[in-house]
């Protein structure tokens, strides 16, 4: 996982243990003090969402325990795509460009630019280098791309 990542899974983390089960507490006996919880919707939906955070927050901490923090920084630099660098990419259909950065499972976001090692993109992007066309199976067919860049920021 980037150090970025990490840092984004422990603040929602933080938020989850530090804010959000606190206010759920605060509903759950506010629920409880409308009198018979056995047909209390509000208490029912309060237990819920506790149970949805509780899980959320074993979930993050086990997978925080987990991963290996890799700053891609400190890695050589070479010309070649690797964990954690930033690639730009040239849709050799439509000639428009992309940019991603390689990242963990745990951390993609496609819409951020943030693509998994594991993905098909990922995987076909792993040890090529600039100037490289690149061939990505997708549901859409396959497309070709070009790498423009590849940084190590």
């Amino acid at each position: 996982m980037t150090p970025a990542g990490a840092a984004r899974m422990q603040a929602e983390l933080n938020y989850l243990k530090d804010v959000l089960r606190h206010k759920i507490v605060r509903d759950i006996e506010e629920a409880r003090a409308h009198g018979d919880i056995s047909e209390n919707a509000e208490f029912e939906d309060a237990k819920h969402r506790q149970a949805l955070c509780e899980g959320k927050i074993a979930d993050l901490g086990t997978q925080l325990s987990k991963v290996e923090i890799i700053d891609v920084t400190t890695l050589p630099r070479t010309a070649r795509v690797v964990f954690g660098t930033t690639v730009e990419l040239e849709d050799q259909e439509s000639g428009e460009s992309v940019r991603y950065q390689i990242v963990g499972i745990y951390e993609a976001d496609a819409k951020a630019g943030l693509i998994s090692v594991t993905s098909p993109i990922g995987r076909a992007l792993i040890g090529k280098s600039c100037d490289d066309e690149v061939a990505v199976q997708t549901p859409r067919g396959t497309r070709r791309f070009v790498i423009n860049a590849v940084r190590y920021e």
